[in-house]
């Protein structure tokens, strides 16, 4: 019997060196712990060490995947314009310049290739200054319905090409007040807002709903009876680049990141957003804010515009 536990002692005590050497980073392992000959209790604790190593390869894999994927989206958006940009320019130098209706019209379109490029870096250096918790917030307190109305303006003539009806109604007959940045806030709405015109159907409706929610927050809710989202689809939704249209179609312009800049704006808010859709019915992005108190007169010009 001593013989038996000196060799078992032995053989965990080389076990255990091994398993040491190999678990650096695990910060368990660097308590100073008894040396047991206990095999059952070593034998659960490389089990939980492999576990745990294993779902970070496969985290680090997944990212390493998403890297690649976004780089390969970045290089897509932004060779589009400058390839453009290039053969405008190419044009006008092997002899077109000297035709002053084809300088004109090639230069105007090779400044839409460059506004192209300047909207997808800013939107870019906003991400970045988004995800590292740069990007400062300037809150003040406004009413709900002045947001509203204003992507609304922004938006009617956007909004009238596909015949689309703004619609806006609150759950109640009192406008709210909240507390945000926002240019921002607006940005988010914005954002919204043209994703439900660009992927609505003609003669149809985009309405803005404003509810109580839990917690003394508000719920904004941007519907539309639009094609809708395939359920496959949701989860990559607010990923960077990812569209919902496989074809590469860009004819509606934007770059790509307008889903994730809402929801980066929103949680630097400390806010939620949700999404509900049922493809080829319509689909509905709601958000949270806080409500700081109620104002019972509602700006009759913005309950309905067109």
């Amino acid at each position: 019997m001593v013989i038996q536990l000196r060799i078992e002692k032995f053989i965990y005590k080389r076990v255990k060196g091994i398993y040491d050497s190999v678990s650096l980073l695990d910060a368990t392992t660097l308590q100073r712990t008894q040396v047991t000959t206990d095999m059952a209790t070593l034998k659960s604790e490389v089990e939980r060490f492999a576990k745990g190593k294993k779902l970070e390869i496969e985290a680090l894999k997944i990212r390493e995947s998403y890297r690649k994927e976004f780089l390969g989206n970045v290089s897509h958006e932004l060779k589009t314009p400058l390839f453009t940009v290039q053969g405008y320019i190419l044009t006008l130098l092997d002899g077109a310049m000297k035709d002053k209706t084809l300088r004109k019209k090639y230069l105007n379109r090779a400044m839409k290739g460059v506004d192209r490029l300047i909207y997808i870096v800013k939107d870019l250096d906003m991400i970045t200054k988004l995800e590292a918790g740069d990007l400062h917030l300037d809150k003040e307190n406004f009413l709900i319905s002045e947001l509203i109305h204003s992507v609304y303006e922004l938006l009617e003539m956007k909004a009238a090409k596909k015949n689309i009806t703004l619609l806006y109604d609150f759950d109640s007959n009192t406008d709210v007040m909240v507390c945000g940045d926002k240019e921002r806030l607006q940005q988010v709405l914005t954002n919204l807002v043209v994703n439900s015109i660009k992927y609505g159907e003609k003669d149809g409706t985009t309405e803005i709903t404003v509810e109580d929610f839990i917690n003394n927050k508000i719920l904004v809710r941007v519907t539309d009876n639009g094609e809708g989202i395939k359920q496959e689809n949701i989860p990559r939704l607010f990923e960077r680049f990812f569209r919902v249209d496989k074809s590469g179609n860009r004819k509606e312009g934007g770059s790509g990141l307008g889903l994730s800049i809402v929801k980066h704006i929103l949680e630097a808010h400390e806010e939620k957003i949700y999404v509900e859709s049922e493809f080829g019915v319509g689909s509905e992005f709601s958000f949270t804010l806080e409500k700081l108190e109620e104002v019972t007169e509602v700006d009759p010009l913005i309950t309905e515009m067109t």
